[in-house]
């Protein structure tokens, strides 16, 4: 249908107490999972690309392959770099044809993250595309931050982000024990800026009660990484370990392996938009 930027799947979404699914791809068959899942909900989704796959080269050579998925499909899709950690891959990411990017400067002083991310956000929204900031560091395990909503309002106003990346207790990667999230900080953050989406990072295994409860409380983009690719690596080991050393082109074993893949984002995207 169209390649987009951010700014409207999101504030439709937040309006609707529903969230956009945000899932990190690393090649064609990901990205085709996304996209497969995405049209069978009729639902917007971002797909995005974590920052070391920019420094590497590497999402500039997918990009051409996903503005073609993108504009051959049938719903509306961003393309977004994730944890941009440098002004640079930010830069970098728009020139080459992505929608969308975050300026990742949690782990900088406040006036920092402030002042950079504002670099970004001005130079995106100069080329029409969106940018997302965060404050307060979502990390791994006990790392986490938690997000201070006086900050949080303040940081929205003065970069001008169109969607803000919190810390309520989630972290990246898979959980050693069940997290505990902040749902009235959540709510708080929200309440005080009801113009900018919020986006929950760490969705990995995340209990989907608290998910939906995050949701309700103002969040609008769910990032989900581990466990999507994860389905992906246990999907390709299978079919290629079912081979039992016969030769089957590459190409013949993919459709099983994107079925897999999509079968599990689609869930995922049905029960984010509160199906």
């Amino acid at each position: 249908m169209s390649l987009v930027n951010m700014k409207e799947m999101l504030c439709e979404a937040r309006k609707a107490k529903k969230a956009v699914g945000a899932f990190n791809i690393t090649n064609y068959e990901t990205a085709a999972a996304v996209l497969k899942a995405a049209e069978a909900e009729n639902e917007s989704v971002i797909i995005q690309l974590y920052m070391r796959l920019f420094d590497t080269g590497k999402a500039y050579d997918l990009c051409g392959m996903l503005q073609r998925l993108a504009y051959r499909g049938k719903v509306p899709v961003a393309l977004h770099l994730d944890h941009g950690s440098t002004v640079k891959q930010a830069k970098d990411a728009l020139a080459w044809g992505y929608t969308s990017v975050m300026y990742d400067g949690s782990r900088d002083s406040y006036e920092d993250n402030v002042k950079w991310t504002k670099h970004v956000a001005d130079y995106a929204h100069a080329l029409g595309a969106t940018c997302e900031g965060e404050i307060g560091h979502v990390a791994q395990g006990d790392e986490t931050a938690l997000t201070d909503v006086e900050e949080a309002v303040s940081f929205a106003k003065e970069t001008g982000v169109d969607a803000l990346a919190v810390s309520i207790g989630t972290a990246h990667g898979y959980y050693k024990a069940e997290p505990k999230l902040d749902i009235s900080r959540c709510a708080a953050i929200a309440d005080a800026i009801p113009e900018v989406p919020l986006v929950l990072h760490g969705g990995s295994g995340t209990p989907l009660a608290d998910v939906r409860r995050a949701i309700e409380s103002g969040i609008a983009k769910v990032n989900i990484a581990t466990e999507f690719l994860d389905t992906y690596i246990k999907s390709t080991l299978k079919v290629y370990g079912d081979l039992n050393g016969a030769f089957v082109p590459p190409d013949k074993l993919a459709d099983p392996i994107i079925d897999e893949c999509a079968a599990h984002v689609q869930r995922l995207i049905k029960f984010f938009s509160g199906r």
